[in-house]
């Protein structure tokens, strides 16, 4: 009797035993879904669209920063930077201005950001070339002796002191649109008929011979924020412009040759 009741006394314990260890364990099914899920192509795919929504939010917060800026031409500007970086043709610098030639001379039409802050630095009246037109723009050229503005994107490279004091040399990025820039000398210089006591008198800012000029009391901190490989975009809806533009395709130019080398990042 007493070795029949220790037997299921035995058995009792073995059964509580084995249910404990099968609540403990995690069935096989239930470990296969815990595991990492590849990614099916599908979804990949869909990820790869939603990709350009980072520089939508960079749009965003940049708008934000500058609520008086055109929202298109700032997203031209953050698609053709992209392109030139991708083409080599600007570094990773963090500074981007946008000068807007569709405005009036008598706005404030020069904005310059620091992309890894997401910050507006500046907001600055520019001037535009005499032949360019009065107070609104209206002609832009490439070629020396023309006395007007160049339109598209830039780099902007070394400093120098000469005829208007401190400059910024810049570096055209557009074959038949500003790649002459540099050679016929169009700078970011301080220029006294750029200030608010000029619109007031004259009804516009005063013109340069071509050259964004800004004002004095800005021009040395502005061309000291910019100088060393920033990327400048200027911007007008000039439609051949807008059609040819290698840098505002939607396939950033296919295989566009490099024109200009790699400008390093400012130290």
């Amino acid at each position: 009797m007493r070795a029949l009741l220790k037997l299921t006394t035995i058995a009792a314990l073995c059964a509580l035993a084995s249910a404990a260890t099968a609540k403990l364990a995690v069935p096989a099914q239930r470990a296969d879904e815990l595991a990492p899920t590849p990614v099916p192509d599908a979804a990949v795919a869909v990820a790869s669209v939603k990709a350009p929504l980072a520089g939508v939010a960079l749009v965003d917060a940049l708008v934000h920063q500058a609520p008086t800026i055109d929202r298109h031409v700032l997203s031209l500007a953050t698609e053709a930077l992209q392109c030139a970086r991708r083409h080599q043709q600007v570094g990773e610098d963090a500074v981007l201005s946008v000068i807007d030639y569709s405005r009036p001379s008598t706005e404030r039409r020069l904005w310059v950001f620091d992309l890894a802050r997401q910050r507006l630095l500046f907001q600055e009246w520019v001037a535009h070339g005499r032949n360019t037109g009065d107070n609104l723009a209206a002609r832009f050229s490439n070629s020396d002796g023309s006395f007007m503005s160049s339109i598209g994107a830039f780099t902007a490279q070394e400093t120098y002191t000469g005829h208007n004091g401190y400059s910024l040399r810049l570096q055209g990025l557009e074959p038949g649109f500003n790649d002459h820039a540099r050679d016929r000398a169009i700078v970011i210089h301080g220029a006294p008929y750029v200030s608010e006591a000029v619109i007031h008198s004259q009804g516009r800012l005063g013109r340069s011979l071509g050259c964004p000029a800004v004002r004095p009391a800005v021009a040395r901190q502005l061309i000291d924020t910019l100088q060393g490989g920033s990327f400048v975009f200027a911007y007008y809806p000039d439609s051949q412009w807008l059609k040819r533009s290698h840098l505002l395709m939607a396939d950033c130019g296919g295989q566009l040759a490099q024109a200009t080398p790699v400008v390093a990042a400012r130290h």
